[in-house]
């Protein structure tokens, strides 16, 4: 009773001295479950002390949804959480995420959930709570009409639902969502996108249950996701060869269609697979008349099934917005089905696997439709594309391999399904969108799936490599803004930076010639001598490394005395103009790849100079480290062992043990060299040019 007391006397003091006005804002559902906790008798039960106001109203939504009062959901949450989950610093955001995934793996089992406000609402209070969930936090937003929510707080809670975002995307998702908002997502946007969803859900599944599945289609189960082709206004033609039809074509879940129009139907429908391992190649490409390259509005695919590759134009005014997205959500179904291939992903995780990428279409969709004005970068909405383009994509597709491998021994043993300490996963809810996908819809209770992409107070393994491979990512951006800094234009700026870039090893070339031809005797002599005793006594190896270990000494030394100064630009003094003659002369394909080649071996040597400078520090240690590991295997490991094993190296290098670490470092050694960025380059001229004649 003096429990109850207590918690009575608190909830009314809070009331009367408007402690919670700062937070209810405009009366509303806040303002109604707040007297509702304050007038039941069992106040004490539904009140948590170390919950803040919002906090306590969130949790006592979820109490309801769950049937139990709050007082047992804590209890249960104190028996199942680990001692660091439970720690005072954390302990209320970890409650609540507790109780938001316990509600939402129940309430997202009613049948159209999503189209339901309540479920909007509850989803995004969560958010809010998110935020603010110790009794100590401070009032960082008011929850009335101006209300908004933050990165972390969106991307904790909205993968919880899979239809709404997942770990991978969650980020990116945020920030299209937030464009007009200034980085805080406001209800009325979220709202949109949920409903934009529905609507992207219920067209799905009415297109598959119209005319436009075929018998091919629906023998194979398949779901149709876009259609496109059947308005006159934006039309689709397939080019083969230097021939063009119109027609209509549909993306499915395993394969592209193609239709051609007819004269009042449309004809049998080609099938170009994109489940089975065909080595397919799908790209942006150029189209025009009579085989011209000129539009940049087209579809390239082609497939060891076809005996002349396919290309289907989407033809528009202005820009390739069109083209764009169907490139980009053929990409996710055929890179889904890469990764089920490679990773040899059956049964119900397929299904889980193939609903990741239906979802992520589905999303892009819906934010097409809000945000039709602004063009979409859809691949960044996409997982798998998303993986394609990150460092260390082929890591976050790993993980997500080896939670699917986890649910599997999960769904098993059934100790972890419905704890709550884990949120749901896709298969799991989708079931419940009045959607039939897969074979293991059709028991969802039997192949329920045990757990989900988050973990209540920590990082997944997938949140992990994520947050590594986008890391990694923004600094391969800013590599590569030093690289779009420094590329020029014409073959003669080209050469003239070339030369410059050379002008070491042009002089060291020049002074080894000038031993080779002994203009000095003495000179060549001793450096004769001293390289045939080097040779004979077989301390070549010797040699290297010293140059080895003074190089990376130099790049050591280099870094240190050269922090925080200004970078040392390369000067190169620019050619004089080309006239109209050479200029055209220039334009002409054979010198375009010549200056294109030129260009790529610029890049290279500015940006081994940017390694020897020091110009970015990780990378340059890393190189230095790498050079002085091969400076000590070179000293202590005899020659024979050495050139065995390089040897070795590389006639076993795709041999089937060692053909996945290859790729795998291969793929890490390329994404490193694309995080290092090229050292600047200044173009000077001279001040009396001479004009050619």
């Amino acid at each position: 009773m003096a429990v109850a007391s207590k918690t009575r006397n608190m909830l009314e003091g809070l009331v009367r001295e408007g402690s919670l006005k700062w937070l209810l804002g405009k009366r509303g559902s806040f303002d109604k479950e707040f007297e509702e906790m304050e007038r039941s008798p069992s106040a004490p039960r539904n009140w948590i002390a170390e919950l803040s106001p919002i906090a306590n109203i969130v949790v006592f939504r979820c109490s309801k949804i769950l049937g139990v009062p709050s007082s047992e959901l804590q209890e249960s949450f104190n028996s199942e959480a680990s001692g660091s989950i439970k720690h005072p610093s954390c302990y209320a955001r970890n409650f609540l995420e507790y109780c938001c995934f316990k509600a939402l793996a129940l309430s997202t089992q009613v049948t159209g959930h999503l189209s339901d406000k309540n479920f909007r609402r509850l989803t995004y209070d969560m958010m809010l709570a998110w935020e603010v969930p110790a009794a100590s936090s401070q009032p960082l937003l008011r929850v009335d009409e101006d209300a908004s929510v933050g990165l972390e707080a969106f991307s904790r809670i909205a993968p919880a639902v899979p239809i709404i975002a997942n770990a991978i995307i969650s980020e990116n998702l945020f920030e299209v969502l937030t464009t007009s908002t200034g980085g805080r997502l406001q209800f009325s946007i979220y709202e949109m996108y949920l409903s934009g969803l529905e609507r992207a859900i219920r067209k799905m599944k009415t297109q598959s249950e119209s005319s436009l599945v075929s018998s091919v289609r629906s023998s194979r189960g398949e779901k149709i996701l876009e259609v496109n082709g059947t308005v006159t206004t934006q039309p689709v033609l397939e080019h083969v060869g230097i021939s063009a039809w119109p027609g209509r074509l549909i993306l499915t879940d395993h394969a592209l269609y193609f239709e051609a129009l007819r004269v009042v139907s449309y004809d049998k429908p080609k099938r170009y697979d994109l489940s089975d391992d065909l080595k397919q190649v799908v790209k942006p490409e150029l189209t025009g008349p009579w085989g011209t390259r000129l539009f940049d509005k087209a579809v390239f695919y082609n497939s060891v099934s076809l005996l002349e590759p396919v290309v289907i134009e989407f033809p528009e005014l202005k820009g390739h917005t069109r083209r764009d997205y169907w490139l980009a959500i053929i990409r996710e179904i055929l890179y889904v089905h890469r990764f089920i291939n490679k990773y040899r992903i059956r049964g119900i995780e397929q299904d889980e696997a193939l609903w990741k990428a239906v979802l992520g279409i589905l999303s892009v969709q819906a934010i097409q439709e809000i945000n039709s004005a602004t063009p979409v970068q859809c691949e960044a909405l996409l997982m798998f594309n998303l993986c394609d383009q990150l460092p260390g994509g082929d890591l976050i597709l790993e993980n997500l391999a080896n939670m699917f491998t986890t649910r599997e021994l999960d769904r098993k043993n059934d100790s972890r399904a419905g704890s709550g300490m884990y949120s749901i996963s896709a298969l799991d809810m989708v079931a419940n969108l009045g959607i039939v996908f897969g074979t293991s819809s059709n028991n969802p209770k039997e192949t329920r799936l045990a757990v989900g992409e988050l973990s209540v107070g920590e990082m997944t393994s997938l949140e992990r490599a994520v947050k590594e491979s986008k890391n990694n990512y923004k600094e391969v951006v800013s590599a590569q803004a030093t690289v779009d800094g420094v590329k020029v234009d014409g073959i003669g700026t080209n050469l003239a930076v070339m030369k410059e870039l050379l002008n070491p090893l042009t002089e060291l070339g020049k002074y080894l010639q000038f031993l080779a031809y002994w203009d000095e005797p003495v000179k060549s002599l001793v450096f004769c001598l001293v390289f045939s005793y080097i040779i004979c006594r077989g301390w070549l190896g010797y040699a290297i490394a010293l140059m080895l270990m003074f190089t990376s000494a130099f790049m050591v030394l280099t870094r240190c005395f050269n922090q925080g100064r200004p970078i040392d630009e390369v000067k190169v003094l620019a050619p004089p103009p080309m006239n109209t003659m050479e200029q055209l002369l220039a334009v002409q394909n054979a010198v375009s790849q010549t200056e294109e080649l030129i260009q790529e071996v610029n890049i290279v040597l500015l940006k081994l100079r940017g390694l020897l400078l020091a110009i970015f520090p990780q990378a340059t240690e890393k190189f230095a480290f790498a050079l002085l590991s091969l400076a000590l295997i070179l000293a202590f490991l005899p020659s024979k062992f050495i050139v065995l094993l390089v040897f070795l190296d590389v006639i076993t290098r795709y041999s089937p043990p060692r053909k996945a670490s290859t790729e795998r470092w291969t793929r890490r050694l390329r994404e490193w060299w694309f995080s290092i960025p090229a050292a600047p380059v200044v173009l000077e001229r001279e001040k009396h040019e001479k004009k050619r004649k």
